[in-house]
């Protein structure tokens, strides 16, 4: 028998007549395959990474609420009570409290927080320099995150 004339293996034939898979495609960042258990990150975990987040939706949320109603009155003039005030800087808490790093910063951050909602509550009255000092704090507040540049997280090694 010549090359030519000779019959395939049976055995061969069968594994080469399915349809062939695509290759898989690996995506930097992506794993391939099923789904993985992680047994290091537990449920507590997950519901303290909820919390944060929503700590900061609800702290962003009264500060933005806070500084619209102190937006408004220094532009326009007009009087506000202490409530913008009050929910400005207890977002301002919530806020450092879920976001940021370094302890020091973030218990100064509250505790500054704290000590204007007393004195607020304290005085009884919102004045003219106080809006603006909320204005242009919150604008360099904003600016300074605006450039920062994200931190990547470290790989362990």
């Amino acid at each position: 028998m010549t090359p030519e004339t000779e019959q395939p293996d049976p055995s061969r034939v069968s594994e080469q007549s399915g349809p062939p898979e695509p290759p898989k495609r690996q995506v930097p960042g992506i794993p391939v395959g099923p789904p993985r258990q992680d047994s290091d990150v537990d449920q507590e975990a997950h519901e303290a990474l909820q919390m944060k987040v929503a700590m900061k939706m609800v702290g962003s949320a009264m500060v933005f609420i806070g500084f619209i109603q102190v937006f408004m009155s220094a532009s326009t003039g007009a009087e506000i009570s202490i409530f913008p005030m009050i929910l400005y800087f207890a977002g301002l808490a919530l806020w450092a409290y879920s976001s940021v790093k370094i302890p020091f910063v973030r218990y100064a951050v509250i505790a500054f927080s704290l000590f204007c909602i007393v004195a607020f509550i304290n005085v009884g009255e919102v004045l003219f320099w106080h809006k603006y000092v909320i204005y242009w704090g919150t604008i360099a507040m904003v600016v300074y995150f605006m450039f920062q540049n994200p931190m990547k997280p470290s790989k362990p090694s």
